[in-house]
């Protein structure tokens, strides 16, 4: 890890940095975004200020990275000229980050659209929200600013509805059920998320039982906040993992597809028109086939 001590007077972070590394100011906004900068150990934001014997952190990173347009398949639902909805195959990366620079989300929207907000830089133009690598379904992404700037809002007030699927290891009894759970990064293994008081954000999750299996539930998710991995720790904590998740489930996997999580449903108020609208997508055939093994055990 490098380490920056500061010692000049109050400047921009990102500013002070594109002369240090000789980046972009959109990559050096990307590591800001993903943790791999911090100062005096926090992770802060992009138009964060030093000062005067702050201490910048630098994870080791590759060297900055073109992204490219790639024709790449996409299952869109909906499209007009300020939204696209999206439902997302199992194990496409939202994004581009370390690691996956191509054959992402991101990639394929680039070549499917000229049009896409620039809001949250070169790195994820047209992504307003996003979810995990095998985690399934609905997107919402936007074609321009003005649109991503309301959807944006949408979500932070709490007025798009999002509906998730999810087969859970155990037999829940109660029908219904609320965590409300403070979600943090794990300070063993910053690619984990768990359960803290310590630098979390406040996280809610209600739930409904759908099926019940000898030794797994079906729930339905809907979502209070949008918290990194949030229905995988939520769940993890009271004791009912996402089954075959490979980070917060079992040891034992079934299969490589991943966690059995699907975003089923998206509800929003449209960016141009201010009409409600709402989308829903069939579960995958990685979760049924899991699925069906659940309910097939006597």
């Amino acid at each position: 890890m490098e380490e920056i001590h500061v010692n000049q007077k109050e400047k921009r972070i990102d500013t002070f940095l594109m002369k240090e590394l000789s980046y972009s100011r959109s990559f050096i906004q990307h590591m800001i975004e993903e943790g791999f900068i911090l100062v005096n150990g926090k992770k802060i934001k992009n138009s964060a200020s030093l000062k005067e014997g702050d201490t910048i952190f630098i994870t080791p990173y590759e060297k900055e990275i073109d992204i490219k347009p790639e024709n790449i398949p996409l299952s869109i639902v909906y499209e007009d000229e300020d939204v696209l909805v999206v439902n997302k195959e199992n194990g496409m990366v939202v994004h581009p980050a370390p690691g996956h620079y191509s054959h992402t989300l991101v990639n394929a929207l680039m070549y499917h659209s000229k049009s896409l907000s620039s809001i949250n830089g070169d790195f994820r133009p047209g992504i307003v929200h996003r979810i995990d690598a095998n985690t399934t379904g609905l997107l919402l992404v936007a074609k321009n600013n003005k649109a991503h700037e309301i959807l944006a809002k949408e979500l932070e007030e709490k007025k798009t509805y999002r509906v998730y699927l999810a087969l859970v290891h155990g037999v829940i009894l109660h029908d219904t059920g609320t965590v409300d759970a403070p979600i943090g990064r794990d300070v063993k293994d910053r690619k984990r998320m768990c359960v803290t008081s310590f630098n979390s954000k406040h996280a809610i999750t209600h739930f409904k039982v759908l099926e019940r299996y000898k030794n797994a539930s079906l729930l339905e998710l809907h979502l209070e906040t949008g918290r990194t991995h949030q229905i995988r720790v939520h769940m993890q904590y009271i004791g009912h993992p996402v089954v075959n998740d490979p980070i917060y489930g079992k040891k034992k996997l079934i299969d490589d597809t991943g966690q059995c999580l699907h975003a089923k449903k998206i509800g929003f108020i449209h960016p141009t028109t201010s009409q409600y609208m709402e989308f829903s997508c069939a579960l995958p055939s990685c979760f049924t086939k899991i699925q069906n093994i659940y309910k097939e055990e006597k």
